[in-house]
This record gives C-alpha cells, structure tokens and sequence, in this order.
C-alpha cells in the first residue's frame, strides 16, 4: 500500500533532466585489487602523492593516491581523468565487471521512467548509439531534436547521432576492505565509490542552439527541471571559449525554461575539484534554481566558497547532523531564490525550508522517506528495474540513529525554518552505491514538485 500511495503521488509529473549522461565501466575491488595496484608503485611514492591530493588524474600514480585516501576516509569521490590516449590505455587495460548508464540525467530519467511518471524529456550533449541504448525503451523517455524548423520528441533509443562516446570508470569497494601500504594495514572505512571522470575535449555541457530556442515551450511542457553535470565544465577550451562562456549559456537556459511557465528548477551538486569551477556553480546556477541537492562534503565545499570556513572544516571533520543544518540555514538565508535545501548522508537526508514553505512538516517527510525506500532499493539491488523493486527496499529498516537524529532536527525546527529529517534505511553491504546521490534527490524532488502541484491544484 505504502509503495502504491508514493507511485500515485507522482504518476502525472513531468520532468525535464540535463545535461550529463555517460557510460560507466564498473570495477567491484577487492582486497587482492587493491594490493595489486598499489605494489605497482613505490608504497612512498603513494602516500606522497596522497598529502599532495591531486584533483586531477595526469598519471596512473595520482589515480592510486586518491583511491587509496578514498578507502582510508571512507569518503566517496570524483576527480577528472586528464585527456591523453597513454591515460586512456592505461585504464582500459583494467578488467571492468559491467556497464551501466552513468551521469546524473541518465540515472535520473531512466528511473523516473521506470517510475512510470507522466513524461521525461532528457537533453544530453552527446548522445552516441551506445549511449541511447542505456536508456531505457519506454514511451515516456523522451529526447527533442529540431526537425524542419519544429521542435520533435522522440524516444531516446531513435534519437542517437554520431557522437563520441563518454566512459566514466568507477571503482566500487565495501565496508572492511584491506590492504596493506608501507606495512601499515589499510580498512575500508564505508562502502562507497571513487569515480575517475572522463572530460572528453569535444564534450560541451551545453544546449546546442537548435533545440536551445524551443527552451520556453520545453518549459511548457513539463512541472519541473532537475539540472546537474556542471562538473564536467573546464576552465579553458581549445577553441578559445572559457567557463565562464558556457555557465552564462547554463544560467540563461533556466531563465529560458522559466520563461512561460514557473517551473522549479533542481540542481544536483556533484564532487567537483576545481575550486573555480565550483565558485562558478555557486555563482551562476546556484543562484538560479529552487532546490538544491547535496551530500555533507558538498555543503562543506560551498559553504567554504562563502567565507565560512569554520563551520566547512567542522562539517568535514565531524559530519554533525546540527552543523549541516546550520549551513543549510545559511544558503538559504544567502539565496533568496531557494526553496529547498537537500542534503543526503550515509544515514539519513534532510530537507531545510522557510517556515512559509506551502508544505507542512509530514508533507515534507513524505518526500524524504519515499527516496529513502528508492535509495535501499538501489543499494540492495543494484538497480530499480521495476516498481515492484520497491518492496524490496522497504523491507530495509531505518539505521540505528535514526531516532537521535529526528530528535536533533526537531529541536532546531524554528520560527524562521521547517526542518525535515529521514532516517536512512541502511544496506549494510550495498550492491552498488553509484547513483545513490541521485536517486535519493530526484525521488525527493518530484515527490516535492509532485505535492506542490496536487496543493495548487485543491
């Protein structure tokens, strides 16, 4: 009954995703890998390399260090992979498990069309053979091109051109994995992932001018915008252009969307390693949505782009549900524009709104709770290829903390602010813990952009 309330909640929402899609290459590691590949290097020259944080992959040496600093901190990330065909190599020696779809709008559209919403109108850059057929074959998955002059939507699977192909390699590891480096003996704090990002020269995180022009009647046609990918931005290009180029053309492509229609607009934070590129996601795009979705170092990361550094490196180090609050607090208090700022950990995601938010408390738990079964469901699984999946992630209990974490959240519940908190329904040993980010915020999203709606609508 539960699943079946949460389905009908969102089943006449439309959804409009951009801009990343990509082929991720998927390695299970386990103990033996990662002894393999850190006996291909000097064990000093890794942990160097370690204090020296690369934050972008120019050799193997650095892909080691920060793998290594992933597993020892428990902490998920993504750094860049330099474009050189010796790199590529390199990788593509490794002997990948499988290959799924990567890149937030690929994950976000296929499960919102297995989620069987109304209509999902995906936009990607490059949109290769391969890639279109990691989308999934429903009539509600859809991509617009320009044809004579009109604006078309097609299914994704028909909608594929010559493009290159984008391949992101991520590098999956559990909880209590070890290895030894330099006679220390290495464990596997949490069970996440570390993402070595292609950053293809060729690829433009952008909307190519033809479909950019039918922005206002795209907007039309769908309820809200869940927008992500700006990592993959780089500072300069070959051609001439610079960052700031195409988050000028990203900021103006919201304001197109929004332009007869007041959609609400999400964006999807991601790692990202460049600090200036990070300053311009705050800048330009933060300043324009509604909603925001973030894990804790991701706040950390932009509360420190707005001169509070205390409070980042305290949010770094302890991870303390009261002080994620507080910056939650303070972006909201910063950007008028939002509505909604989400944040997703290991063990529980949270909303902070103003208090004159049009939903209540229970409303907003809803949203919260209904991503929490889509994330078990995930974990446990690998993937929702069905809504029938969802009972499986239901039959995941909230974790341990659960309890003490509602009770921290509703004693800062204030005038000024409505504070909702979830509990994480916590797998243990997750099958994979790619996507889990995005599932968790999409699902939050619509189910808050779908309640919103139901509300206008009474």
């Amino acid at each position: 009954m539960v699943v079946n309330k949460f389905i009908e909640t969102i089943k006449e929402t439309k959804l409009f995703t951009a801009y990343n899609t990509n082929v991720d290459a998927i390695k299970y590691l386990n103990d033996e890998d990662v002894q393999k590949l850190v006996d291909e290097f000097n064990h000093e020259d890794i942990i160097k390399r370690m204090e020296e944080y690369p934050r972008i992959i120019e050799e193997p040496l650095d892909f080691v260090a920060r793998l290594v600093y992933s597993i020892k901190t428990g902490k998920p990330a993504e750094v860049p992979l330099k474009d050189k065909k010796e790199l590529q190599d390199w990788f593509n020696k490794i002997k990948y498990d499988e290959e799924r779809m990567g890149g937030q709008a690929g994950i976000v559209s296929n499960l919102m069309a297995t989620l069987q919403i109304d209509k999902i109108i995906v936009y990607t850059p490059f949109l290769s053979k391969k890639q279109a057929e990691m989308f999934i074959d429903y009539d509600n998955l859809l991509y617009p091109s320009v044809e004579n002059g009109n604006l078309v939507l097609k299914k994704v699977r028909e909608s594929y051109r010559d493009d290159p192909l984008k391949i992101n390699r991520i590098f999956e590891f559990k909880k209590g994995l070890k290895f030894k480096l330099a006679g220390e003996e290495v464990t596997a704090k949490q069970s996440t992932r570390f993402i070595v990002a292609s950053r293809p020269e060729a690829l433009r995180i952008e909307i190519k001018d033809g479909v950019r022009s039918f922005l206002p009647e795209i907007g039309e046609m769908v309820d809200c915008a869940f927008l992500s990918g700006y990592q993959a931005i780089k500072e300069k290009y070959s051609d001439g252009k610079t960052a700031e180029y195409y988050f000028k053309r990203a900021k103006e492509d919201i304001k197109l969307l929004k332009k007869n229609k007041d959609i609400k607009a999400h964006l999807e934070f991601a790692s990202i390693s460049d600090i200036k590129i990070r300053e311009m996601v705050v800048d330009y795009i933060l300043s324009s949505v509604n909603s925001v979705g973030m894990d804790e170092t991701e706040i950390a990361n932009v509360l420190h782009i707005l001169g509070y550094e205390n409070l980042s490196n305290k949010i770094l180090k302890d991870s303390f549900v009261e002080d994620v609050i507080e910056g939650a607090k303070i972006l909201l208090d910063r950007f008028k524009n939002l509505e909604v700022v989400q944040v997703h950990t290991i063990y529980y995601i949270l909303f902070v709104c103003r208090a004159d938010n049009p939903l209540s408390k229970k409303e907003l738990e809803e949203c919260l709770e209904f991503s929490t079964i889509l994330a078990s469901t995930r974990a446990k699984l690998g993937n929702i290829k069905s809504i029938d999946d969802l009972y499986e992630g239901l039959k995941v209990p909230h974790n341990k903390y659960g309890d003490l974490l509602k009770e921290i959240a509703e004693k800062l519940n204030g005038d000024n602010y409505k504070i909702a908190l979830s509990p994480s329904r916590y797998v243990e040993k997750p099958k994979s813990t790619v996507g889990l980010g995005d599932t968790i915020s999409s699902g939050a999203f619509v189910y808050y952009v779908s309640l919103l709606k139901k509300k206008e609508n009474e």
